[in-house]
């Protein structure tokens, strides 16, 4: 048996486990970028404000995304298109929501857009994996049938109560791959060369798994009348992107080293990185040359002691760790 979709009634209203995970997610996301703001200088209230204008533009995008590709269902009535509550929120449509509301917010607070994707990739990652389990709550984003009895079991497979058969739970499988990706993106966001890094690895790792996984599921949106998955063909172009952009940006740290947007390590321990980061690290004292190719891991050991008031590399990771352990 599996768990109602409806979480409870709140005023007569059905509040559903679906959105509850998804507001959990947007949540740890928020507090997540927060503390990464602290340590790729910019200042925490800048995530608050980039936040309110991200998260609306992401549903937005979410539901456009939904909408133009199941054009049919809403033709003959256009008001189903503002009622999220039916369903219809496709999660590339609200990365690209998110990505345009980056590009907003960075132009207008004159910030460097790359840091910021660094900072909030992460959280989008971890916001995915914990969102994905509303899909099996809501029985949905499932793959093919099962008929092996010996694969007849979860998270191998998920048994779909409608059909009264046991199916791929594509879900699951995408949920792990998030929180694969998720980890990974944490371990290499202090060994970034280069501002842009984490986001750009972020598309590459996720693009290349949806790609797979999304060749399971039986709800693809497809393009047109014709067997093209959207998912499928956008995962492919982000992954190409993203590979060409990494390998294109790390080729002209190398041609132009005194133009690099390099992570600086400051003398209080502090990441900056990049033309808007750059001011901070000086308010801060920081003496370093920025453009410099440091490992952050190489510079631990020559750093001076922060102040009591400011966070270290070294410390910011243990915190978030225990943070973690305590939460699990």
């Amino acid at each position: 048996m599996n768990p109602n979709p409806i979480a409870f009634q709140l005023f007569g209203q059905p509040i559903y486990w679906y959105g509850i995970l998804i507001s959990i997610g947007v949540l740890l996301g928020i507090l997540l970028a927060m503390r990464n703001a602290r340590v790729f200088g910019i200042e925490q209230d800048s995530l608050i404000d980039f936040a309110l204008l991200a998260i609306p533009l992401a549903i937005i995008g979410a539901r456009l995304y939904y909408v133009v590709f199941k054009w049919d269902l809403y033709r003959e009535n256009l008001l189903d298109i503002i009622n999220i509550r039916k369903g219809g929120l496709a999660i590339y449509g609200g990365v690209i929501g998110g990505i345009l509301a980056g590009v907003i917010f960075t132009k207008w607070k004159k910030l460097d857009f790359w840091n910021l994707a660094d900072i909030c990739a992460p959280s989008l990652i971890l916001g995915q994996a914990i969102g994905r389990w509303g899909n099996y709550i809501n029985q949905e984003a499932f793959g093919p049938l099962v008929k092996n009895p010996e694969w007849q079991w979860f998270p191998a497979a998920v048994f779909i109560d409608a059909e009264q058969q046991w199916h791929l739970a594509t879900f699951f499988y995408e949920s792990a791959w998030n929180f694969i990706v998720f980890f990974i993106l944490m371990i290499y966001r202090k060994r970034r060369k280069k501002a842009g890094e984490v986001f750009l690895l972020y598309l590459i790792l996720y693009a290349l798994g949806r790609f797979f996984i999304e060749g399971l599921r039986t709800d693809s949106l497809f393009l047109g009348a014709g067997n093209i998955r959207v998912s499928q063909w956008l995962s492919a172009i982000l992954f190409a992107a993203g590979v060409g952009l990494f390998v294109y940006r790390r080729m002209q740290s190398k041609r132009s080293p005194s133009n690099l947007e390099e992570a600086v390590l400051n003398e209080d321990g502090i990441v900056t990185s990049d033309e808007s980061t750059l001011s901070f690290a000086a308010e801060q004292g920081d003496p370093s040359e920025p453009g410099k190719d440091i490992h952050l891991e190489e510079q631990e050991a020559t750093v001076q002691q922060p102040s009591e008031n400011q966070t270290t590399v070294s410390q910011y990771d243990t915190d978030l760790s225990s943070e973690f352990d305590n939460e699990g």
